[in-house]
């Protein structure tokens, strides 16, 4: 477990790489709701009020290529729900509080997710 990253994930980097040379700057591994227990988004835009959560594959279930687990595979499918339910609550508490949110897969092409963002921040703004 301790080589799982929480933050600087390749896929993140790839994003974060061509946010930047778009111009764009962010606060990373940010809290936008202070108080709120473990919500740290992976990208945070604080003046437009956008989060952009990237989640991994295996560890938030992604439907186009997440496989159970073989081994402990309870408790691991356990976890995934859980984790995947703790993504829907921290969206929604989040849009609730104004802000947008944009989940991407870390399998999505990094010049696609950085658009995508790009595009949601001039909007904000």
């Amino acid at each position: 477990m301790r080589g799982n990253r929480r933050r600087d994930t390749r896929p993140e980097l790839a994003v974060r790489r061509r946010l930047h040379a778009l111009g764009l700057r962010y606060r990373v591994d940010f809290a936008p709701l202070p108080g709120a227990l473990r919500m740290r988004a992976d990208i945070v835009f604080t003046r437009a009020r956008v989060v952009v959560f990237i989640d991994g594959c295996y560890w938030h279930g992604c439907p186009k290529h997440y496989r159970p687990a073989r081994i402990n595979a309870e408790f691991w499918s356990t976890k995934i729900a859980d984790n995947r339910e703790r993504d829907a609550r921290s969206t929604e508490m989040l849009r609730d509080a104004g802000w947008t949110v944009l989940r991407f897969w870390e399998h999505e092409p990094p010049e696609d997710v950085a658009s995508a963002i790009a595009g949601a921040v001039a909007v904000a703004r």
